[in-house]
């Protein structure tokens, strides 16, 4: 007898639709074959779904029986199969009316006992049963991400012999509601560090509120305790909060990558990537045999804080050119090529020297012109021009650090922060854009007009800086969000000042 169950295969963060076809009943030798480019782990889920029948109370069927994993030409990689196979056995020996099952995609790792454990990519498969028009039968982790999927039935499982007696309509298992789901909390405001604890540096404390609202790229240069980690830290506390959308997205890059079960993560907030300088290429890009999400993937609608920027190995630098234009990370192997995501906010701190203490009052540089040259030149010029914002964040001082005084909260930047994204989502609601980083060119012809002052002005200054071509377009880009926290309608020249002002590593 022939059973077909709907399953998924992971491709990059995507799922494709996969059918696990059984046919039992065969003249033969009682045994069973696989086909359909099955992985090792795929094979061996013949010893774990024939020992998690008999621990059940069901039987493997006592003919020659042949496993298909169609389409052929995919890949079948992970445990994830375990159960949709036990369910095909069954269904082909008549143990499982297969009518019901049909409006399913069904993917879990059965342990010996019987008992569903968690797989990878829940949203992904949760979004291609949207896409089929089915519900999802998953282990209960993994139907708490998919739950987050509107539109959906979303059943979660613990056990073989659960899911067979849902499916014979012996019980009836209620649908993972969103409010039921983890992952849908939010993070309260005691959970993430405050501004409010940051000693001096208004100008960086300025800069950041500036390229958080606008989504822009920040590259803090200062000397060693000048502050730069301990602000990036708390960049987090005044992201404004993801959409449904967004975390949607970043749930399912994380489900793929098979780290959505830390606890940190179930929170409804943006994710921080704070990769160490010493990581590959492979870790921060993604890739591998079997392509994974790498650090920028990781920080997609987010933020990645690359501390002591000059540290990393320049051709993880310069692999992240593109991504931080696209969006995106093409990742291109033998057997296909994929796409994954990667629009972050880069954050970004450097000392000004080798030594660190090159322009502070307090401590002597020892570097040489030549040294501190070097130094800086480990940034090439095409990724500096990726970069929106460069602010110093001089030394503090004594003052500050022995000051009492509190700085401005975190809660009260977000608000501005929140007026002005409210303004931007209203600009691009047709766009298919979120924030004036995003912008294109098109966009900035339509938002970002300048008078014939302010276009000399700008001129002038791209002159004198030997700015690029590319810095043009970002200086009008941080123009239009400082204006849009200052809730005016047109770049005026304080909010262009103020933007120009923020190419310092570009001046000779």
């Amino acid at each position: 007898m022939l059973s077909t169950v709907h399953s998924g295969a992971l491709v990059g963060v995507d799922a494709l639709p996969v059918e696990v076809e059984v046919n039992s009943g065969e003249k033969g030798e009682p045994r069973v074959f696989m086909v359909g480019l099955p992985d090792a782990a795929v094979k061996e889920s013949q010893d774990r779904v024939c020992s998690a029948l008999a621990n059940s109370g069901f039987a493997m069927p006592q003919t020659r029986t042949t496993i298909n994993l169609a389409p052929g030409d995919i890949r079948k990689e992970g445990p994830m199969y375990d159960l949709p196979i036990a369910l095909g056995l069954l269904a082909s020996t008549g143990r499982i009316a297969p009518e019901k099952m049909s409006g399913y995609v069904i993917a879990g790792e059965l342990a010996l006992s019987g008992q569903i454990r968690s797989i990878y990519g829940g949203v992904s498969l949760a979004l291609l049963a949207r896409k089929l028009k089915r519900g999802v039968i998953l282990p209960r982790e993994s139907a708490y991400e998919a739950a987050l999927v509107e539109g959906i039935e979303v059943i979660a499982a613990d056990s073989l012999v659960e899911v067979v007696d849902f499916l014979n309509g012996k019980i009836e298992l209620k649908p993972v509601a969103l409010e039921d789901s983890p992952y849908s909390r939010r993070a309260g405001e005691s959970y993430m560090p405050d501004f409010s604890e940051v000693k001096g540096q208004l100008q960086v404390r300025r800069a950041v509120e500036v390229a958080v609202a606008g989504g822009h790229n920040l590259l803090m240069v200062g000397p060693p305790g000048s502050g730069k980690s301990m602000i990036a830290k708390r960049i987090p506390s005044i992201m404004p909060m993801p959409t449904l959308e967004e975390f949607l997205e970043v749930l399912g890059i994380y489900s793929a990558a098979g780290i959505s079960r830390d606890g940190e993560n179930k929170f409804f907030k943006r994710p921080f990537r704070s990769p160490h300088h010493t990581i590959s290429d492979v870790g921060l890009i993604g890739g591998g045999s079997v392509p994974k999400p790498g650090e920028i993937s990781l920080a997609h609608n987010g933020v990645l804080f690359l501390d002591e920027l000059p540290e990393f190995k320049r051709s993880a630098l310069e692999v992240m050119r593109q991504p931080l234009e696209d969006g995106y990370v093409s990742i291109s192997r033998s057997a296909g090529k994929v796409e994954i995501p990667c629009k972050f906010m880069l954050v970004a701190a450097m000392n000004p020297c080798p030594c660190g203490y090159y322009g502070d009052k307090r401590h002597a540089c020892h570097c040489t012109p030549l040294q501190i040259q070097r130094y800086r030149s480990k940034i090439s010029g095409p990724l500096l021009d990726r970069i929106d914002i460069h602010v110093e964040a001089p030394a503090i001082s004594l003052d500050e650090i022995g000051s009492s005084a509190q700085g401005e909260s975190s809660a009260e930047i977000r608000k501005r922060i929140d007026a002005a994204r409210k303004i931007q989502s209203e600009r691009f609601a047709d766009s298919g854009i979120r924030n004036n980083a995003s912008m294109s060119s098109k966009h900035i012809k339509a938002y970002c007009s300048l008078d014939g002052d302010l276009r000399s002005m700008l001129a002038s200054a791209m002159e004198s800086l030997n700015l690029s071509a590319r810095a043009w377009d970002r200086i009008i880009k941080v123009s239009r969000t400082i204006a849009d926290l200052d809730n005016s309608e047109k770049i005026q020249r304080r909010h262009l000042l103020e933007a120009i002002n923020y190419r310092s590593l570009d001046r000779r």
